[in-house]
């Protein structure tokens, strides 16, 4: 771990309180309600462009910090505001697009969960590695330039939202569009990118949460997630179809999910599964939020594309509780609130140093 962070951990612990502080995005409003739940101070990073509407919810929030640039995070300013705070900054999906790797990688404030498992979410094979070597069930991957026997789905770095991604049934399609989206500059390298098996099947976004504190995997939700323009061509009768319409995958929303509790055996050794390995790979390994994002065929195989290292925006359907959260507390908890429950629980047990890195 970084040495001025270390310190900075050492520095709240010795203090025995600390603040909850986020990017005003993402899933943003329900870290903040949760942090409220717990009896925490809350910090809100804001764009000036943006804090009107954030305005709108000052009863969960302490601290306005008002940028007018995200880069400005990684500046002595915010950053002086932040620790006068002793702000524990909780990551989410748009902290690397908004920010850069780099600044999200080093900034001196601490995270509540990995910061380490950043660059592997940055790094589209490097993710679909660490699934594999884990033991859960992925789809093939397929050599840039090889052949394509089958449906596949070509995917861009970074979170970006499914903003990009296309679908091919030929190599020489995918050399076309990556070289000119090489040209107009939304991909670096054709390296970037990863062409994977299209699943067929149910998509499922599964909400993890592993408690250090408490040493265990919880299964806190699941979602689907409602893509433009696919879902919507879903409505529309092939015969108006043009030929030339090709299916996009931005994300615009997510709707609850409730799966069948014969594959929730499945789904909770996937998520050991996951956090045993990166405790090996990533050390300290996965804490707090992370999401399996999968597809479930119709034999109930449960195949694994991707994951997200940190809170996933479907936990956002779920800020009074999911029915699986309720199983384990018994009462209304968000993956925000539950996030700062693990820091009251650290804080209590004299082990901050477990949930922060």
């Amino acid at each position: 771990m970084n040495k001025d962070v270390s310190r900075i951990i050492e520095d709240y612990a010795s203090r025995g309180e600390v603040s909850i502080a986020t990017l005003s995005s993402h899933s943003s409003l329900q870290i903040l309600h949760g942090a409220k739940k717990e009896g925490f101070k809350t910090l809100l990073v804001t764009l000036a462009s943006r804090e009107w509407f954030y305005r709108q919810f000052d009863h969960i929030v302490d601290k306005f910090i008002v940028v007018n640039g995200w880069k400005e995070l990684c500046t002595g300013k915010v950053l002086e505001e932040l620790r006068r705070e002793n702000a524990v900054m909780v990551p989410h999906g748009s902290i690397i697009e908004y920010v850069g790797l780099e600044c999200a990688e080093n900034i001196p404030v601490p995270y509540f969960g990995n910061r380490y498992l950043f660059r592997v979410e940055s790094d589209q094979r490097l993710k679909m590695q660490y699934l594999v070597e884990s033991g859960i069930k992925t789809p093939r991957i397929y050599k840039y330039g090889g052949e394509i026997d089958k449906l596949v789905i070509v995917k861009l770095p970074g979170a970006k939202g499914g903003k990009g991604y296309f679908l091919s049934r030929s190599s020489t399609h995918i050399k076309e569009k990556l070289e000119q989206m090489a040209k107009e500059g939304a991909i670096k390298s054709v390296d970037d990118v990863i062409i994977q098996e299209y699943v067929i099947g149910t998509p499922a976004y599964f909400h993890y949460f592993y408690s250090p504190v408490l040493n265990r995997v919880e299964v806190l939700g699941a979602d689907i997630r409602y893509e433009s323009n696919v879902d919507g061509l879903r409505r529309v009768p092939l015969k108006y179809l043009a030929e030339d319409v090709e299916p996009s995958f931005v994300v615009t929303g997510n709707l609850p999910l409730v799966v069948r509790e014969s594959l929730l055996p499945t789904i909770l050794e996937y998520g050991i599964k996951f956090v045993e390995y990166t405790r090996k790979q990533s050390p300290p390994g996965a804490i707090g939020p992370f999401c399996l994002e999968s597809v479930v065929r119709d034999d109930l195989e449960i195949v694994v594309f991707e994951f997200s290292g940190r809170i996933v925006a479907g936990t956002n359907l779920y800020v009074s509780g999911s029915p699986y959260s309720y199983l384990y507390w018994d009462e209304p908890m968000s993956v925000g609130r539950r996030i700062a429950r693990e820091l009251k629980l650290a804080l209590k047990a004299a082990s901050l140093e477990k949930v922060l890195t």
